[in-house]
């Protein structure tokens, strides 16, 4: 039997090139948002995630994907458990309970976690169904499968974390070979479903409505619900072509930006270095996921590219949901922007993904 060996030679460090360009543009941007704030030396503590999210990628770029598809089910049980835990232990922080509390007062999330299990068992799920047309069970089936953990994270609440599921879901659906009939259906239904969560608080909170709604007329309440997005705004135009300057950002460092260095880090970017600066931060995420793509369109089978095209799918939305948040495109949910907003268990998903992508290629190599 020939023993499995894989090479870091095969290792994609292009794709890793690009990502640590981001991280270094994400500890500068914290440093400077952060400087004259309660929050200053925050960069140094996304420093250290980045170094774990390092360790991590390299770590499970060596652990065969198919393993870790074998224990998929039993990894997607351990989360549901970990998201029971946090709704019942969790640490409860502005009104809503999302971490729970490690010892050197560590705050773990296990909601974005979630993220790169559901990747694993969708995968799964559709890989069994390969061969075959999609019926309504099993279309059914693969929503239960995302909708349990989705509810439960909306329970906590975090709207944000939970739309981040639903792109896993519809890549999975897409590469499955779903037909138009179905897809038109489930998009009405969606669309029904929406109606009813506005016209109820039961699923949505009156708050929650409130900021999926006010980015089409934030000038309706300056004060409220439209602060965040017309102060982002404010800074985004500010930065003109070439931006006012590192830690020079009226916006930014008079402390009307709300949050710049997480939700916002993209607005506190644009005032900062402007026009040019963002045309940079979105050229390289451009070239991240082209190379995501490619490395799916190489992948050695089939499990391979659904993988990676889950990846793809995920850092697709929450890339086009933060920054068209940022611009006034897009209602303010919540959702960080990869490998640039301050946050250990966003960043460690991340990287962990890129390592499982990184798996999948090093794997084309393998005899």
């Amino acid at each position: 039997m020939s023993r499995r060996i894989l090479s870091f030679r095969d290792f994609d460090w292009t794709l890793l090139g690009f990502v640590l360009m981001l991280a270094v543009i994400s500890v500068l941007e914290i440093y400077s948002a952060t400087l004259h704030t309660k929050f200053v030396g925050f960069y140094k503590q996304q420093i250290l995630w980045f170094l774990g999210g390092l360790v991590a990628m390299f770590a499970l770029s060596i652990v065969d994907y198919h393993r870790l598809l074998d224990i998929g089910y039993w990894l997607y049980g351990f989360c549901i458990l970990s998201l029971v835990a946090v709704l019942t232990v969790g640490a409860k922080v502005l009104g809503a309970r999302r971490w729970i509390r490690l010892p050197g007062g560590i705050h773990f999330q296990p909601s974005e976690w979630v993220k790169l299990v559901l990747i694993l068992v969708v995968t799964r799920y559709f890989i069994n169904l390969i061969g075959r047309k999609l019926t309504w069970p099993d279309v059914l089936k693969a929503m239960a499968l995302v909708g349990v953990p989705m509810l439960l994270v909306l329970k906590q609440p975090d709207l944000g974390t939970a739309l981040t599921y639903s792109p896993i879901l519809l890549a999975g659906l897409f590469l499955g070979g779903i037909d138009w009939k179905k897809t038109t259906i489930l998009v009405l239904g969606g669309l029904l479903l929406v109606g009813v969560a506005f016209s109820t608080n039961k699923i949505l909170k009156p708050y929650q409505k409130a900021r999926l709604t006010s980015f089409m007329n934030p000038s309706a309440d300056p004060r409220g619900s439209g602060y965040q997005i017309l102060q982002s705004k404010i800074a985004v135009g500010d930065g003109g072509v070439f931006g006012r300057g590192t830690t020079k950002g009226t916006q930014t460092q008079g402390d009307f930006l709300p949050i710049p260095y997480t939700d916002f880090i993209f607005a506190a970017f644009c005032e900062e270095h402007g026009f040019i600066g963002a045309i940079i931060i979105l050229l390289l995420y451009f070239l991240i996921l082209m190379r995501l793509i490619q490395d799916a369109q190489t992948a050695a089978d089939l499990p391979g590219t659904f993988l990676v095209m889950g990846v793809v799918a995920v850092l697709i939305f929450e890339i086009a949901v933060n920054v068209g948040m940022v611009i006034g495109l897009m209602p303010v949910t919540g959702i960080p922007l990869p490998l640039m907003s301050y946050g250990g268990s966003s960043v460690l998903f991340t990287f962990l993904a890129l390592g499982m992508v990184m798996n999948v290629r090093m794997n084309r190599f393998v005899n």
